[in-house]
């Protein structure tokens, strides 16, 4: 039995160590700069701790901004999900993010809405295990543009429907979740190296831990 677990651990440590190595020979090759990408990672606040995901946005040809991406940890069914002023996430409550983004000083609305904000963007749904899907484009707004331009606001996920009408944001409950958006650097090969590196180390840590206690088991 012991001669068994010692030949899986060395097969795990092998692999461990043939992931780690390509790590290594990628890191031999020519790096590519690659540029900044525009994202909102989303997390939940105390009370909605399972909520996370990531948002990406791109300006489109034309105007306005191409958003995809996907929240978990949501409960089923509709959620407003709108740009708010600031980037300020501090609060347990969000509610330092500020209201609406709103530059044109007008009513709320929908995203179809002939009056509404520039961060009115309607309602994200969560299928029956809680994740929500994203891909769209808002018109409106930019990520650079000086008046309408969202970098580094933040996007917020309210705890219940947006009905697009009722000022100033649609009745959609309390703010459960958020994330700022900016610009964030791929993954760099220096980077990856070390996080499968990391997971080695932690694959043989965890081998070793089993193999111990199976030891004490069969004492």
């Amino acid at each position: 039995m012991i001669r068994m677990l010692q030949i899986a651990a060395a097969s795990m440590l092998g692999m461990s160590l043939i992931a780690a190595n390509s790590a290594r020979a990628a890191d031999d090759k020519k790096d590519d700069a690659k540029p900044a990408v525009i994202v909102a990672v989303i997390k939940g606040t105390e009370a909605h701790k399972d909520i996370k995901g990531r948002l990406t946005f791109k300006d489109v040809d034309g105007g306005g901004v191409h958003v995809v991406g996907e929240i978990s940890g949501l409960t089923p069914g509709k959620h407003g999900f709108h740009i708010h002023q600031k980037g300020d996430l501090s609060d347990p409550k969000l509610v330092s993010a500020g209201g609406h983004f709103n530059p044109g000083g007008t009513k709320h609305g929908g995203p179809g809405s002939d009056e509404k904000h520039a961060g009115d963007w309607g309602n994200i749904e969560a299928n029956d295990k809680g994740v929500a899907k994203i891909e769209g484009t808002f018109k409106g707004v930019s990520l650079h543009g000086e008046k309408n331009g969202i970098m580094g606001r933040s996007v917020i996920v309210h705890a219940g429907a947006d009905d697009l009408k009722t000022d100033p944001s649609g009745n959609s409950g309390d703010r459960i979740a958020g994330g700022v958006i900016e610009a964030k650097k791929p993954m760099t090969k220096d980077d990856a190296k070390k996080s499968v590196s990391d997971e080695a180390k932690k694959t043989v840590d965890d081998v070793k831990k089993g193999i111990d206690d199976l030891k004490k088991e069969i004492k």
